[in-house]
């Protein structure tokens, strides 16, 4: 008896330390980044400062978010961001703005005295409950003094379900905000 009870411990006991793996995310990326060389650098080649992409509490931790209703999010505990999601979308960011302006050097900090500045905030980017992505939040685009401002509100649906298709189809919300961002740019000038 004494030793079947031991054995029951053991396997309860081992059952309960087994492990889950985590499965990490990172965003695609559209394009290669692109060298540039302090020759290449010339005050006629317009430059434009993707400052910052800020994300709000609830998104910059490590775990992939998931709204479940209209007022309720869970955070993945086993399905995690590869880097910071800010960083992520900042180079994204850059990297979708760069191939959407090729006339353009956009960079993650200033390149010269001339340059415009755009800063944007994310108040959304989730999957949805109903099968469906979201990437909200605004930009700020500085432009030789003026500013503009632009919300965006993107819901996507996913194509299928899973992490995977949830990342995608973030990333295609996100690179399609990036080519409003730079129909903008285009437009000021």
């Amino acid at each position: 008896m004494k030793k079947g009870l031991i054995l029951c411990a053991a396997l309860v006991l081992s059952a309960c330390s087994s492990s889950v793996d985590n499965t990490w995310y990172q965003l695609p990326s559209g394009a290669a980044s692109m060298q540039v060389t302090s020759s290449q650098l010339n005050e006629a080649q317009p430059m434009l400062w993707v400052q910052q992409v800020t994300v709000p509490d609830y998104l910059a931790g490590n775990g992939l978010v998931y709204q479940t209703s209209d007022v309720k999010y869970v955070i993945a505990a086993n399905n995690l961001w590869a880097s910071p999601l800010d960083q992520q979308l900042q180079q994204t960011l850059i990297t979708n703005l760069s191939k959407a302006l090729p006339g353009r050097l956009v960079a993650g900090s200033p390149l010269g005295a001339q340059h415009d500045t755009l800063n944007v905030t994310i108040t959304g980017f989730q999957g949805r409950y109903d099968g469906k992505a979201i990437v909200s939040g605004e930009w700020t685009l500085e432009h030789q003094g003026r500013v503009t401002k632009q919300a965006f509100n993107l819901v996507l649906p996913q194509t299928e379900d899973g992490y995977d298709a949830m990342v995608r189809t973030l990333a295609a919300g996100w690179q399609q905000t990036a080519q409003k961002i730079a129909n903008s740019v285009v437009a000021l000038n």
